[in-house]
Order: structure tokens, then sequence, then C-alpha cells
């Protein structure tokens, strides 16, 4: 059940319905976890700064259970989302900054419960 949050100064109207589901598709494969279990959010037109400048940007986090643990996992996951955002928004790599975030299966709660229970 991964959780990605896409923020950017990019307008909305870049983010159609088709990039989402493109996005969602490229995280969900490197992850390892179905396509069907992925939620994503984007928050576009935002006044942000990455590396000292306000130009064209994206701060992406990527929050899952067992699959954003290790540093060569992560490794190869920024290397497939850096791939994807540079090709879908014309953005250079240096206006892209990916956290990863592992989570606890007692740190996500669906269905009235927490998914250590589902």
């Amino acid at each position: 059940m991964p959780l990605v949050q896409l923020q950017t100064n990019l307008p909305a109207s870049v983010f159609s319905e088709e990039f989402l589901l493109k996005l969602s598709g490229c995280i969900a494969a490197s992850l390892g976890k179905p396509a069907d279990r992925m939620n994503v959010a984007v928050t576009p037109a935002l006044p942000l700064l990455v590396a000292g400048s306000c130009s064209p940007c994206v701060m992406l986090t990527v929050s899952a259970i067992g699959a954003t643990d290790t540093a060569d996992k992560n490794k190869e996951h920024s290397a497939n989302i850096f791939d994807f955002l540079t090709s879908q928004l014309s953005l250079s790599e240096d206006r892209i900054i990916v956290q990863f975030n592992e989570l606890q299966p007692h740190q996500v709660g669906k269905k009235r419960t927490v998914m250590t229970f589902l």
C-alpha cells in the first residue's frame, strides 16, 4: 500500500489522469507492489525552491512497507523514478528530489485496522 506524494511548482494542467496512472505504474513496478495498491497525490502550483532556485521542480515522497528499507533498493527506485520524471516532465535531474520512507505495517491504517492485521 505505497503512498506517493508529488509536490511541484508546475501547473495542474501537466498532471492528467494518464500521467498519474503512468507514475503509479512506474513506482509500483520498481517497488514490486501491485498497481491496485498504489496511492498517489499530486499537489501542483506550489511556491517551491529546490537547490536555491524556484525554476520548475518536483519533490517526491515514496512511503512503503518492506520496499524502501535499504540503500541498494532505494538507489534502484531512485533511478527508475528519475528516468520517468525527467522524460515525462522535461526536468533535469537537479530539479528533482526524492525522499524514501520505510513504513512498518502498524503505521498504516486501512479498513478500520492497521496493515499488521490485514
